[in-house]
């Protein structure tokens, strides 16, 4: 792909747990994340002069796509954005029922929204789950969103973050302990895969390759990890569910207005 000059000033995410960017901790705030939309903003931001880079972040976690294309889209079209990320859904597929196709018109409308105010737009795909143990059940619903992503970016000239082909991701080191959010590296990479999406200029040649071999792990391990795993994290995800509750339910936008951003504002920096 041919890198180009990017005029964006003032980018604005929108979403969910995945654009708020857990869990890539931040270690100078407990409960803040960091990630690839974060990281995204740093680099865009050493291409056009000092100061004049903008950045807002409304992701929330646990947030649905009500949401993401209500009061998020809503905000992100008073700050007058050139650029901004949606990525809205995912919590809504991990229902028991879900129409995809009623979730792409509505993504679409969004995204015909805000590319009549001018603003480009990067969409994303989810990642395959085909090696995610029991979150592989996810993987032909994630398949048939992947395709409605890619369609709506056709029609409607959006850019696309594509991390069902990003394969690395298929193996769960580079994921969090909950086997939902991305650990730090996932986060780097993804942010990467972002930049290119953008034909933009990566720091890394090598953020598609995989990580070396894993050593060999016995049955009855992983049998017990999964058990530990069950306990930690899914059982309180469905009690939460059962309870019509979110994790999100106290959690507000970390960068809430656009706000100069640049590399200095990352915590690694």
């Amino acid at each position: 792909m041919t890198e180009t000059v990017h005029p964006w000033r003032r980018y604005i995410a929108i979403g969910d747990s995945f654009t708020e960017g857990m869990s890539d901790a931040d270690p100078r705030a407990e409960g803040r994340y960091v990630g690839w939309a974060d990281r995204l903003a740093a680099a865009l931001s050493t291409q056009v002069p000092e100061g004049e880079f903008h950045y807002a972040n409304l992701a929330v976690r646990g947030r649905k796509l009500d949401d993401v294309i209500g009061p998020q889209l809503d905000a992100a079209l008073d700050a007058g954005p050139d650029l901004v990320s949606i990525v809205g859904g995912g919590n809504d597929i991990l229902r028991p029922r879900v129409d995809l196709d009623e979730i792409a018109d509505r993504l679409e409308q969004a995204v015909v929204t805000l590319r009549a105010t001018g603003a480009d737009v990067l969409m994303a795909t989810p990642a395959d789950p085909a090696d995610a143990g029991l979150l592989s059940s996810l993987r032909s619903r994630h398949a048939v969103h992947s395709a409605n992503v890619f369609s709506i970016a056709q029609r409607q000239g959006a850019h696309v973050l594509n991390l069902w082909g990003l394969r690395a991701l298929r193996d769960w080191r580079l994921w969090s302990t909950d086997r939902i959010h991305l650990s730090t590296e996932g986060h780097r990479r993804v942010a990467q895969e972002a930049l290119s999406a953008l034909a933009q200029p990566v720091s890394d040649p090598d953020w598609r390759a995989p990580l070396d071999p894993a050593p060999a792990v016995a049955r009855r391990e992983q049998v017990a990890e999964t058990a530990r795993w069950a306990r930690a994290y899914a059982a309180p995800w469905v009690h939460r569910r059962l309870t019509g509750r979110s994790s999100g339910d106290s959690v507000t936008a970390k960068i809430a207005e656009p706000t100069p951003f640049g590399p200095a504002d990352l915590p690694d920096a």
